[in-house]
């Protein structure tokens, strides 16, 4: 369920659209555009929901600035750092206001520090906007700041550090399929 939607009763299409509309996805390979501004990679989400294109470019901006790269909008993503394509990467993520932001290793491929900064980003992101964060990592520092921490350990989900109030969780990954 999204939003009160049953995904599984839905056609391909209209997937798509919540997909589009209600979840934003940051992968640990920021995937931006190469031939596009950071501004670009960032409105190309509001563009597909439907903005005009001074409203996604100007809803662009203002994420980006959020991030802290309101002087790089007319960047290439070859001409930024790795963190700083990252930051794009979740702006964009953010750019259709989504319900829910699924996070793959956001930070695999940084640095200790540019790492730090992200985390703090998103999760301070994820207040300010209300969103609902599921978040992959291998970093238990990361897992730490989330709310409730579910473990994947040879094929089973374990809801291990959550509290004695709560049970565990004991999922065959497969048994996801149907």
């Amino acid at each position: 369920m999204v939003g009160g939607k049953a995904l599984s009763e839905m056609d391909d299409e209209n997937r798509a659209a919540v997909r589009n509309r209600h979840i934003g996805f940051v992968f640990q390979f920021h995937h931006l555009l190469r031939d596009f501004s950071a501004l670009e990679n960032v409105a190309f989400p509001c563009r597909i929901a439907g903005s005009t294109p001074a409203e996604a470019e100007e809803r662009a901006g203002a994420l980006l600035d959020s991030v802290g790269l309101a002087d790089r909008l007319d960047h290439l993503p070859t001409q930024l750092s790795g963190g700083e394509q990252q930051r794009v990467a979740v702006a964009r993520a953010l750019a259709n206001d989504p319900l829910v932001l699924l996070a793959d290793e956001p930070s695999g491929n940084l640095d200790a520090s540019t790492s730090r900064g992200l985390h703090d980003l998103l999760f301070r992101l994820r207040e300010e906007k209300g969103t609902s964060m599921v978040l992959v990592t291998h970093n238990l520092d990361l897992a730490r700041q989330s709310d409730r921490i579910l473990e994947l350990r040879n094929g089973i989900l374990h809801n291990d550090q959550s509290g004695p109030e709560e049970p565990e969780i004991e999922m065959e990954v497969g048994d996801l399929d149907g």
